[in-house]
């Protein structure tokens, strides 16, 4: 009886020990599930409105010079003088050199000297000509021979003339390719020196054709708009990266397409008084496409990417919650996107707090400013 009563007492206690914490555990409950709500998250938003925006593009190119000449004899002979100086500016008509003129005098000497008594001729056969004392057949060959001879004299005149080797036009000589006493051919492949005028000069730079037919599609579909002359001023970089002072003009765009690299070329002119721009100098130029009247921008902060790629950025929507929005993107513009579709004016971009919230999930806006963070609240789990 005894061992009866001693296990009864100990289920007892058990049981008693068991009521006593399913209470605790419901009290626990009960006072869990009236606890208030995690505050929600804080996030800075950025509200959508479009605004007018000159679109440039930078496109590396080359200077070239605006006029070129090559110098080349066109008699042959012996070269007695050069009469420039080299990398100095040249005049148009200036004497570059001097080919030894004297077998060419003679020439014109020996010329003019058959000339007199050719004309002689042709008088004394016209006159007997009336007279019916020659034949036609001996005037016309004399009077052709006259002919001939005029010509000859001119041709000396003009081949003396050739023995000064002049300048075509103004612009920068470059070194010369012989020294006095060379030997020079007319016409030979190698030029005795180079003359490029180099104030104004050209910037040729290439534009693929698929950049070409993309801003053709946007001026169509009238989403960019060239109107306004100083669309054709161009601004120019150069290789050090400092702004070349003087605004070109594009002056044409090339009509061939070039097979080996897909572009054509875009040829401007600048102002060079101090030559800084020298021929085949690299440069950027930066190239104004068109002014789009409704450019939407959004900060970069706020683009994310999916698995894929795709760019994503995040709303607040008109029930204050998260939505998800994909994006097209045409460019960066400093620290902002140009956004092409997928958001639409009074949209409230999230651009901080981001990686705190989540589709769906309620958040508390303040607006963005660009350099201040938001205090932010951890998610509920």
């Amino acid at each position: 009886m005894q061992l009866n009563n001693s296990v009864s007492d100990s289920f007892e206690r058990r049981v008693v020990a068991v009521a006593l914490l399913c209470g605790l555990a419901m009290t626990a409950c009960n006072r869990q599930s009236h606890a208030p709500p995690p505050p929600a998250p804080e996030v800075a938003t950025v509200i959508v409105a479009p605004q007018k925006l000159l679109l440039t593009t930078e496109l590396p190119g080359r200077t070239a010079p605006h006029l070129i000449a090559e110098i080349r004899p066109q008699v042959n002979g012996l070269v007695l003088k050069r009469l420039f100086t080299e990398g100095t500016d040249v005049k148009a008509g200036q004497i570059l050199y001097q080919i030894d003129p004297a077998p060419f005098q003679a020439e014109l000497d020996r010329a003019e000297a058959n000339l007199p008594s050719l004309r002689s001729k042709v008088n004394r056969y016209r006159q007997a000509l009336a007279d019916k004392a020659v034949s036609q057949q001996d005037f016309d060959d004399a009077e052709a021979a006259l002919k001939q001879a005029e010509a000859e004299l001119e041709t000396a005149r003009i081949n003396l003339n050739y023995t000064r080797v002049v300048s075509p036009i103004d612009g920068r000589i470059g070194k010369s390719s012989v020294t006095d006493g060379a030997i020079v051919t007319a016409y030979q492949p190698t030029a005795l020196a180079v003359i490029q005028q180099l104030d104004p000069i050209y910037v040729d730079v290439p534009q693929s054709t698929a950049d070409l037919l993309r801003l053709e599609r946007r001026l169509h579909d009238g989403r960019l708009n060239r109107e306004g002359a100083d669309l054709n001023n161009v601004q120019l970089l150069l290789e050090d990266g400092a702004k070349y002072p003087i605004e070109g003009a594009l002056q044409f765009r090339d009509v061939s397409v070039d097979q080996t690299t897909g572009s054509v070329i875009l040829r401007m002119v600048f102002s060079n008084p101090q030559d800084v721009l020298l021929p085949g100098m690299f440069v950027r130029a930066v190239v104004k496409e068109g002014v789009n009247e409704q450019a939407i921008l959004i900060p970069q902060q706020a683009v994310s990417r999916d698995t894929k790629g795709n760019p994503l950025t995040l709303i607040v929507n008109a029930a204050g919650k998260v939505e998800q929005r994909q994006l097209s993107l045409d460019r960066a513009i400093g620290d902002q996107w140009l956004v092409s579709s997928g958001l639409a004016p009074g949209d409230r971009v999230i651009a901080e707090g981001m990686q705190i919230v989540r589709p769906g999930m309620p958040v508390k806006e303040v607006p963005f400013d660009g350099s201040a963070t938001p205090a932010r609240t951890p998610p509920a789990h």
